[in-house]
Formats: structure tokens, C-alpha cells, sequence
């Protein structure tokens, strides 16, 4: 791309994702065009469809949920790390709204190469965070990556349309966590009596 080129088409990014923050993946293409200075052509040259532009802003956050799941590899406790993975992973869901509908249309409609790159991608990286906790001994063996990332998604959903979707994401996602949860071993408990950690 020329400079002029690139320089709108970061600004239609970062516009659609303000725009799809705010009003669901539904926003209006000719307003973000708008909010980004340029003229609506401009926006259809670079992505001649809506999918396309959500696609390319969804194509960025995935690559940002990865890149935090490689980094918390190096997270000494295991247990935190994947917590915390999971937490970005529904937060990443919740964004923007009505985005499961379109992705399962691009599926239907022929993009489902792209979207099953992301899912293995994250899949991937979901399930080496998992089995990390689970050698620590702080998450049940008999935990599975495919369900575990399943029951995130389940939650994203059912939290999205309720009046605080964080809120009640985190409660949902708490009693997740808790079914997770190795049982405490009584070596472990008689430290934490004597005030060891």
C-alpha cells in the first residue's frame, strides 16, 4: 500500500472498532467511514464487504489473545496463567456484539478456512495453558481443552445481552474456575496453617 492508503486504512480500523464496540457489528459502514475522514468508496475499496471489515478487526484481536496466551507460558504459576488467559478469552468475546452470527455466516458462506486458522490457533494455545495447571496439580486432571473452551464461549453467550455482560461473565466464569480447582492436598493446607504459602 501506498502511505496515504495505509494511513486509511488504520484509521477505518480503528474506527470500526470503536464503532463495533459501541453498536455491535451491525454499525453503520458510511459512519465509520465518516469518523475516519474518508469517503465511503475508500472504505468499500479496502473491504468491499462488512464481514471483510470485521474480519480484519477480529483477524487483530485474535492475534492479541494468542500472543497473550504465548506470553503467559513463562508465568511462573500455572494456575494464574490460565486463568487469566480465560478471562481475556471471554472478554475478547464480549467485545462486540452480534459478532458469533456473523462468524457463523462467514463460516456458512465459505469462510470457514480463516475462521477454523483462529480456532486452532487459540485451541492450541488454550490447551498447553491447561496442561500446564494440570502437571502444577492445581487444575483436575480429568479437565478437557475442548470443553473448557467450549463452556468460555457458552458464557460469552448466555452473559452478552444481560444489563452488566462483564459482571456477569466473571460470576459465570468464577464458578467455572471453581470446578476446575484441584482439591487442596493435606500437605498443602497444613503449610498454609503454619503460614507457609
Amino acid at each position: 500500500m501506498r502511505a496515504d492508503a495505509r494511513r486509511n486504512y488504520e484509521r477505518l480500523l480503528d474506527q470500526a472498532r470503536i464503532a463495533f464496540t459501541e453498536h455491535g457489528v451491525d454499525a453503520s459502514l458510511d459512519e465509520i467511514a465518516r469518523r475516519a475522514g474518508v469517503a465511503s468508496g475508500t472504505l468499500y475499496r479496502h473491504f468491499p464487504t462488512r464481514l471483510d471489515l470485521i474480519e480484519a478487526v477480529l483477524g487483530e484481536r485474535v492475534a492479541e489473545l494468542a500472543e497473550l496466551g504465548r506470553d503467559l507460558m513463562d508465568e511462573p504459576d500455572s494456575y494464574r496463567a490460565l486463568t487469566t488467559w480465560l478471562r481475556a478469552a471471554i472478554g475478547h468475546a464480549l467485545t462486540f456484539r452480534g459478532l458469533s452470527a456473523a462468524i457463523l455466516n462467514s463460516a456458512i458462506d465459505g469462510g470457514a478456512e480463516l475462521i477454523s486458522a483462529w480456532h486452532a490457533e487459540t485451541f492450541t494455545i488454550g490447551t498447553a495453558l491447561l496442561h500446564r495447571a494440570q502437571a502444577s496439580g492445581t487444575v483436575i486432571a480429568t479437565a478437557d481443552a475442548a470443553d473448557l473452551l467450549r463452556m468460555v464461549g457458552a458464557i460469552a453467550w448466555a452473559a452478552q445481552d444481560t444489563p452488566n455482560p462483564a459482571a456477569q461473565a466473571d460470576r459465570l466464569l468464577t464458578l467455572l474456575l471453581n470446578g476446575l480447582r484441584a482439591p487442596t492436598r493435606p500437605n498443602q493446607r497444613a503449610r498454609r496453617t503454619d503460614g507457609g504459602t
